[in-house]
């Protein structure tokens, strides 16, 4: 019997950010090895016209949680939706809402977050910061409460090159911060985030590492744990390999080379993707409300939920079994609409020069105008270039962190619940995570069907054609400006063109000779 399993069992359970990527698939483990959980909070908005309701069943219909269905009929009656605003002063939760959490709640997860590298300082201390405060305030008024855990990221101190278990102070106070920005307009709050952020690359690693301050600095007598997981990519084993539902991480860079925008990669070879499958970070991060629960550390314990340390896999071979996993399972016709805007929060690497890949894109659209349809080439391959320009900072660097809490866990846990919450990512085989990665993202992501496999191979074939002939012609346009304009050059030219005469005529007047 797992003891974390029966843990959860019968416990009111409040998850922020549970519509996003971590959030549901946290969400779906809970409910399959703890069916009898008694519910589930999340908080949330309406969206697209869709009430919380109607948001909660598209959810539960989804592919992800058909074994939900079926170990927990009655899933529908354990998720309590509840109407917040995280850009909201308070979070904008009713009174009676707010009773009822503060009443019933006994874990919290708090997994919501903006994770847009390249947001506004404003809208990211909001998120990550403020919210955090106010939800830790929340969470000090619950009697029942057993375990706050808060996810932040590997990278909240990427300003170092070493990273322990431990929160690193920041630069400015997070309240100074939190109160500059209910002041400040917005053009000086754009012109001071530089001075701000210092040596971290972007607003988001910035205020996750604010956000983390804040823990440290309010959670009073709470029971609190952080989880740093790094680049979160699809399922490795569970609910099935494969499954993603967002375009971020190494989910855009797998769209963009099977739908042929990427062909040549430029970053380190021997940086090292600390990728780390979703559902390793669910696992881990549901031992760590376990243990915080029932073992109640003296004091706020951080775990790096990262592979660089146990499995390593540097971007040069991650990004060949990409390349190589794309050819044998290409996606269909680029352009469409859904996932138009597949860029934002690649991480990628960057083009051997911006000249090259965007010209095509000017031809691709000139075909498309031909042909009746839409350009959209162009529109594409700037987003992409300016959002490499953004993660270069990532895919050309390594980090260390150490691990000793994370290992001290999995040796407190029973076989079982190493079987049943495995986060060791020692077994995982990196070149069948990749290929099932790519699968995954064609059939949950982009939604398209294997049958259209041969025909997604042919159009590959074809852009992969007007990358190679516009090369060509650039080299040889490049090449003729140099003759006309270099002696040297001229001479060169000449000594190959005689050279090769040699050749031809000597294999010539072999082959006679012997005949």
């Amino acid at each position: 019997m797992s003891m974390i399993a029966a843990f959860y069992s019968g416990k009111s359970i409040l998850i922020t950010g549970a519509t996003g990527f971590l959030g549901k698939v946290l969400m779906e483990k809970l409910f399959r090895t703890s069916p009898d959980l008694k519910v589930i909070y999340i908080l949330m908005r309406p969206k697209a016209g869709q009430t919380l309701q109607q948001r909660v069943v598209q959810i539960l219909n989804s592919k992800l949680f058909e074994k939900v269905r079926e170990v927990c009929p009655n899933v529908n009656e354990k998720i309590r939706a509840i109407y917040a605003d995280l850009n909201h002063s308070d979070l904008a939760i009713s009174k009676e809402d707010t009773q009822e959490l503060l009443s019933c709640t006994n874990v919290v997860f708090h997994c919501a977050a903006t994770v847009r590298f390249n947001d506004t300082l404003r809208h990211a201390v909001q998120l990550n910061v403020t919210a955090t405060q106010k939800l830790l305030l929340m969470a000090s008024q619950m009697p029942k409460l057993e375990a706050f855990i808060h996810i932040s990221t590997a990278f909240s101190n990427c300003n170092l090159t070493h990273i322990d278990e431990v929160i690193y102070p920041c630069p400015v106070e997070p309240k100074k911060i939190i109160d500059s920005m209910e002041w400040l307009d917005d053009a000086i709050v754009e012109e001071i985030t530089p001075k701000l952020i210092r040596d971290w690359p972007n607003t988001y690693t910035y205020t996750k590492a604010l956000g983390e301050m804040v823990v440290h600095q309010e959670s009073g007598n709470l029971n609190i744990a952080i989880v740093r997981p790094s680049i979160v990519g699809a399922t490795w084993q569970e609910p099935f390999p494969g499954w993603v539902d967002n375009v971020n991480g190494p989910s855009g860079l797998i769209i963009a080379t099977g739908k042929g925008f990427l062909r040549a990669l430029r970053g380190t070879p021997m940086a090292v993707a600390d990728l780390i499958p979703v559902d390793t970070v669910v696992n881990l991060t549901l031992a760590v409300g376990w243990y915080t629960a029932i073992h109640r550390p003296k004091s706020t314990l951080i775990y790096h939920c990262t592979s660089s340390n146990f499995n390593p896999c540097h971007w040069g071979k991650m990004g060949f079994q990409i390349l190589a996993s794309c050819e044998k399972i290409p996606f269909e016709r680029a352009f469409r609409r859904p996932y138009a805007d597949f860029t934002t929060n690649t991480i990628t690497t960057q083009y051997q020069n911006a000249v090259s890949h965007w010209a095509p894109a000017i031809i691709y659209d000139f075909y498309l105008r031909l042909t009746g349809r839409k350009p959209r080439m162009t529109k594409l391959m700037n987003r992409l270039l300016r959002t490499v320009s953004v993660l270069e900072y990532f895919v050309n660097r390594s980090w260390e962190w150490s691990t000793n809490n994370t290992e001290m866990l999995m040796s407190e846990l029973s076989p079982e619940d190493q079987r049943v919450f495995n986060f060791d990512v020692r077994q995982l085989n990196w070149l069948e995570y990749i290929e099932n990665y790519v699968l995954g993202v064609k059939k949950y992501l982009l939604k398209e069907d294997m049958a259209g496999v041969p025909e997604a191979k042919q159009h590959l074939r074809r852009l992969r054609n007007i990358h190679y002939l516009f090369n060509t012609a650039l080299f040889l346009i490049a090449w003729r400006l140099l003759i006309a304009r270099s002696q040297m050059a001229r001479n060169v030219w000449l000594f190959i063109v005689s050279f090769c005469y040699k050749c031809i005529s000597y294999f010539r007047a072999s082959s006679t000779l012997k005949a």
